[in-house]
């Protein structure tokens, strides 16, 4: 019972630091797409954004995050079993990536806060762009935990089915983009 209740936080927490990390882009984007805004607006929305970034961090991410960590580590803790399955490796291997993500998001919220203001130093598609990282990241985790020993078994097909979406999701950025211009 104890195991069952620790994965159900385990995944509580997990939508909700994955919330908060789209938010954390999506507030990068806005900010950046204050640019062409003149000097009085620019000035307010940047510092609103500033404001709200730090606080979804401060709030909701990592905390989400560390409950998020610790939930997932007494979940391997009492069941050890999980370090000898070979899909379980490859979700600790996204979840690398989703550290490193996780570590560039810190990086960038420090920079925009740095900013006081001035201008977000990445192209506006280029934010847009590393917003979907973390939506892959989630693709790759929940499939890999949903698939287990299929995601070993047929990896090729995923791998392929994986390339196909993000280049759909790609493409369908692009050209929302593109309608938005």
């Amino acid at each position: 019972m104890l195991y069952t209740i620790l994965k159900a936080v385990h995944i509580i927490f997990m939508v909700s630091y994955f919330a908060g990390i789209f938010y954390l882009v999506r507030l990068f984007v806005y900010y950046k797409d204050t640019d062409e805004f003149e000097e009085q607006k620019k000035e307010i929305l940047r510092n609103q954004y500033v404001f709200m970034a730090t606080r979804l961090w401060n709030i909701i991410t990592v905390p989400a995050g560390i409950i998020m960590l610790v939930s997932g580590l007494t979940l391997i803790f009492l069941n050890f079993g999980l370090m000898k399955t070979p899909w379980f490796h490859l979700k600790l291997t996204f979840l690398l990536g989703l550290a490193a993500y996780h570590w560039w998001c810190w990086k960038k919220l420090r920079q925009m806060k740095e900013l006081h203001g001035g201008t977000f130093p990445m192209a506006n598609i280029k934010l847009r762009q590393a917003n979907e990282i973390a939506t892959f990241l989630l693709f790759l985790v929940v499939f890999t935990v949903i698939l287990k020993s299929m995601v070993i078994a047929f990896w090729w097909q995923l791998i392929v089915g994986f390339i196909v979406l993000v280049g759909s999701i790609m493409l369908t950025v692009k050209l929302v983009n593109k309608k938005k211009s």
